[in-house]
């Protein structure tokens, strides 16, 4: 509800919650519309994100753009880079939207030491600005190298997964001895440090080193 206080509009925090989910809606339509349902850098279908190109400097459509759950993970760093998935950078490198130019010349640069990803670079233009805003993720000093959290036989690991214990562990600055086998349900990702989990033994969160559990396949 708006309310009037000596002649200032007081919006409701519920009207603003609303008018931002509607703001989100329209643009992720508006996205929909221009790829045609389809991912902005790989063509694909299906489920489709909108990613927001950081860093923001408005709800601009040119700064978003539409893509795959395949393309986002791996844009995020949260799975392996797939060579063959993202030769096609060298289509979309072309593209006249300034989001998808800037994530395909991000990507191109993390796959730099692939002969074809290094021509598609040399080909590649991008004016001053864009990119000004393409380096400020860092992805021209990197290469093609992911940090994920795996378990002792490099498994990777998922917040709310459950694991098991490979070693018996005590627990410091308690009597707790977590046993071999003990399963951890639930487990969390420590940011930041993909050596590290943690979940909860007998009501305790602790934190285990990923060294000493083993992933459990979810049950069918």
């Amino acid at each position: 509800m708006t309310k009037v206080i000596r002649g200032i509009y007081r919006i409701s925090p519920a009207l603003i919650t609303f008018a931002a989910h509607y703001i989100l809606m329209k643009l992720e339509e508006r996205l929909a519309a221009r790829s045609e349902n389809k991912c902005e850098l790989c063509g694909s279908g299906g489920k489709l994100n909108v990613y927001e190109v950081p860093p923001q400097t408005g709800g601009y459509d040119d700064n978003n753009i539409l893509i795959c759950d395949k393309c986002l993970a791996q844009i995020d760093k949260k799975e392996e880079l797939d060579n063959k998935h993202w030769s096609v950078l060298t289509t979309s490198m072309w593209s006249e939207i300034p989001g998808v130019q800037v994530v395909s010349w991000r990507m191109l640069n993390r796959l730099k030491n692939e002969a074809w990803a290094a021509d598609s670079l040399d080909m590649m233009y991008l004016d001053d600005e864009r990119l000004e805003w393409a380096k400020k993720s860092g992805d021209h000093e990197n290469d093609a190298s992911v940090d994920l959290h795996k378990d002792a036989f490099g498994a990777l690991l998922l917040n709310g997964d459950t694991v098991i214990l490979t070693k018996s562990l005590d627990v410091k600055g308690s009597t707790l001895n977590a046993k071999v086998g003990t399963v951890i349900k639930n487990i969390h990702l420590v940011k930041d440090n993909t050596e590290q989990i943690e979940g909860r033994i007998e009501g305790q969160m602790i934190v285990v080193l990923t060294k000493y559990v083993r992933r459990q396949a979810p049950k069918e």
